[in-house]
């Protein structure tokens, strides 16, 4: 018995908790916030794109663009100075040099006679020099290096510019349009008084904060439910 009554309290616990959170779910600014965030999402995505076009025209004549806007620190530590520097992979080197820096390496690596014998050598180096290295613009920069990049930055402010003043601009739109809804919703209710002056209120007493426009619409409402 004691058992079952334990089970019924478990169960009404978790109703209890079920409801709490269909009404959670289902309230306007929950509901309003999850629109927000997805148009927000949506929104952002097609700034980049828009940034990162205008960004690829403003910058075609830099080699590789805005992404090759990159600079490379000096190495402080021997693990930072590149994956073989002997054989040309240093800090960096240029795209159009990654088949004969990997022909390089494999050579060293395995001996030319080998690597002849089996050319998929010179592959399997050049996939583990990409793994290392970061393609920027035409140029590979090594992973382990200290790195500023520059494109990213430009792109991640500009992109940050033209949302602050999108928002901007909707917050002032917002604030305009409710302005002149409560500047309307003065004017009916001044045209109303005119009509009816008798239902006018009475000015408040010195020292009482006047009436808001819901209070005097809600004495406006009784009066019209009593004349009913």
């Amino acid at each position: 018995m004691a058992k079952k009554e334990k089970q019924n309290k478990v169960a009404k616990k978790g109703k209890a908790l079920l409801e709490e959170f269909k009404k959670f779910i289902s309230r306007g600014n929950v509901l309003d916030m999850a629109v927000g965030v997805i148009i927000g999402g949506a929104f952002s995505a097609i700034v980049n794109a828009v940034v990162k076009i205008l960004m690829s025209v403003c910058t075609f004549a830099i080699p590789g663009g805005i992404n090759g806007l990159v600079t490379v620190l000096p190495a402080v530590t021997a693990a930072q100075k590149g994956m073989d520097v002997a054989n040309g992979l240093g800090q960096s080197f240029k795209a159009a040099d990654l088949q004969s820096l990997a022909t390089r390496l494999a050579n060293a690596t395995y001996g030319d006679s080998v690597v002849a014998n089996n050319p998929n050598l010179i592959e399997s180096v050049k996939s583990t020099i990409i793994s290392k290295y970061t393609l920027h613009g035409t140029n590979y920069f090594y992973n382990m290096s200290a790195i500023i990049d520059w494109g990213t930055l430009i792109n991640a402010i500009i992109s940050f510019l033209i949302i602050a003043v999108t928002l901007f601009v909707i917050i002032k739109v917002a604030s305009f349009t409710a302005k002149k809804r409560e500047e309307m919703k003065a004017k009916a209710l001044e045209q109303y008084y005119e009509k009816h002056p008798e239902e006018r209120p009475v000015p408040p007493e010195p020292g009482k904060p006047e009436p808001t426009t819901n209070e005097i619409l809600l004495q406006i409402k009784d009066l019209l439910a009593e004349k009913k």
